[in-house]
This record gives C-alpha cells, sequence and structure tokens, in this order.
C-alpha cells in the first residue's frame, strides 16, 4: 500500500469533518501531483496522467517549469517587491517548498492563506501550517469560483489584512475554469477586493507552442470529467487588462525572470504563460 493510501485510511482530526477523497475518480490536484513527481496520487489519477503524457511527452516538463516559476515568482515579490501577504488559490497538495517556505526564508513576518477544495488537500492541510512565530498561515476548503467565500472566511481574515497589499497567486488553476463561468470576472472581482499595492501571479494553459499535443492533453482531462481549457496568448493577456505587467510582461513561464543557471527548456515544451502584475488603484 502506497503512502497515499496510508493517509487515506487516518482517522480525521477530531476537530475536522470526514471527508470524501473520491480515490475512484481523477482529480486534477493529484494529477498534478503525479505529473511533477509526488506521491499523494491515485490509480484513476496516474491513469489520466499517463494518458495525458501519451497524448503529449512535454506535459510534465511544463508542469514542473510552472512550479519553479511560481517559486521564483514568490521570491522575488519578497525580496525585491517587499510582498509580506499572499492568498494562494489552488493551492494543490503541498510540495515543498511551499509559498510560506519560500516567502518566510525571507521575510519570518511573511503571512500565507492558501486555497484549495480538493478534499485530499484538506486531508494535507497541517504541512501548510507550519509557520514562522512571526508569520502565519491558512487554509480554507473553498471553491474559486465563490469570490466571498474566500474572501469572507474567518481564516484568512484572521491571517491577511486586506488594507494593505496582497499578492494573488493563481498558478495552474484557472484553465479549469471555462468562458462560461467567466474567469476574467472571478479574478477581476478578487482583485477587487484587495488594496492597491496588491499584486496579481497568474499563468495561463496554452496550445500555442504545439496545439496537437496540447489539445491531447485537454482532450484526455475532459474525458475523464476534468474541465480544462486551453487559451492563447490574447485570452492570457486580457486576465491582466486594468494592471501594470512587471516585467518581461507575459511571457512562457520559462522566460519569466529565469534564474542564471536555470536548464535550457525548448519553447515547444512549454504550455503555460504566465505573469505578474501590480494593482496601482
Amino acid at each position: 500500500m502506497s503512502d497515499a493510501e496510508w493517509m487515506a485510511r487516518e482517522p480525521q482530526d477530531d476537530h475536522r469533518p470526514a471527508v470524501d477523497l473520491r480515490l475512484d475518480v481523477p482529480h486534477s490536484a493529484r494529477v498534478y501531483d503525479y505529473l511533477i513527481g509526488g506521491k499523494t496520487n491515485f490509480e484513476p489519477d496516474r491513469v489520466a496522467a499517463e494518458a495525458s503524457v501519451q497524448a503529449w511527452p512535454a506535459l510534465p516538463i511544463s508542469m514542473r517549469t510552472t512550479r519553479t516559476f511560481m517559486q521564483r515568482a514568490v521570491r522575488r515579490l519578497t525580496a525585491e517587491y517587499g510582498v509580506r501577504q499572499f492568498l494562494d488559490i489552488g493551492t494543490g497538495i503541498p510540495t515543498s517548498p511551499n509559498v510560506h517556505e519560500i516567502a518566510q526564508a525571507i521575510a519570518p513576518e511573511a503571512r500565507v492563506a492558501y486555497v484549495d477544495n480538493d478534499p485530499i488537500v484538506l486531508t494535507h492541510a497541517r504541512a501548510l501550517m507550519s509557520s514562522t512565530e512571526e508569520g502565519r498561515t491558512c487554509y480554507i476548503d473553498a471553491d474559486l469560483r465563490d469570490v466571498d467565500s474566500i474572501i469572507e472566511a474567518p481564516q484568512l481574515r484572521e491571517v491577511l489584512d486586506l488594507t494593505k497589499p496582497v499578492a494573488l497567486s493563481l498558478v495552474a488553476i484557472v484553465h479549469f475554469v471555462r468562458d462560461a463561468d467567466d474567469p476574467q470576472g472571478i479574478v477581476r472581482r478578487l482583485m477587487d477586493r484587495l488594496a492597491p499595492g496588491s499584486h496579481l501571479v497568474l499563468t495561463v494553459f496554452t496550445g500555442d507552442t504545439d496545439p496537437v499535443g496540447v489539445d491531447g492533453v485537454s482532450r484526455e482531462y475532459n474525458a475523464r470529467g476534468i474541465p480544462l481549457q486551453v487559451r492563447d496568448r490574447a485570452e492570457a493577456v486580457a486576465f491582466f487588462d486594468g494592471y501594470e505587467l512587471l516585467d518581461p510582461g507575459v511571457t512562457l513561464v520559462h522566460h519569466w525572470r529565469p534564474d542564471p543557471d536555470a536548464p535550457e527548456i525548448r519553447d515547444r515544451d512549454i504550455a503555460m504563460y504566465a505573469g505578474v502584475a501590480v494593482k496601482r488603484s
């Protein structure tokens, strides 16, 4: 039995309700965990991931590169832009270094609110609570589409001061929100609730670099009940309308301020645009 299966059998904390982990169907967070080399995934997740990789073999490279972009963005925002508060929506299964570990290594007083709606992420929430004494973290079980349930959550209000700037992180998540649900509108509503000086960190899944391969990934995800929408660069840029993009603007994730020692990655092996912007007013 795998570590993940043992975890699933553990009794629930007395202060938390039992959750249905739905191990019989794939979930986007667990598929992602498998693709980046994690161990908290199950057979349906692995089947979905392997089918997607067969359709586009570069998918694991793209997913791992997207995660390193997140780490770079958090590090840059904390060290160079003085960000001390983060709202990370679509957290996924904790994989070190998590946002608070990166930020608090630079600024121990940094505060992070995590949000996800996968029950298995909820069972791992303790891993997201290992804050420094100076800082704070919390976990909110909520859906990105329900902005009020996130912003009005008591846990969030205890950890973040929304009268001060916050960095909103939406990494590897908006492609699971279809156009019918108005993803750009969701992002605007979230940013509207944040103070001037707040930042938006966001990635968009794209087929611009390999339309055939990425279309295969989309087909495999959707066939297994995981809604996934592919968007082009113009649609990616639209998420940042009204905000001031930081250099180098909206670009493939591996081109956003790469570290000097970063390995060389081909554009055709990446299916994710990224951008970081600031809300001026």
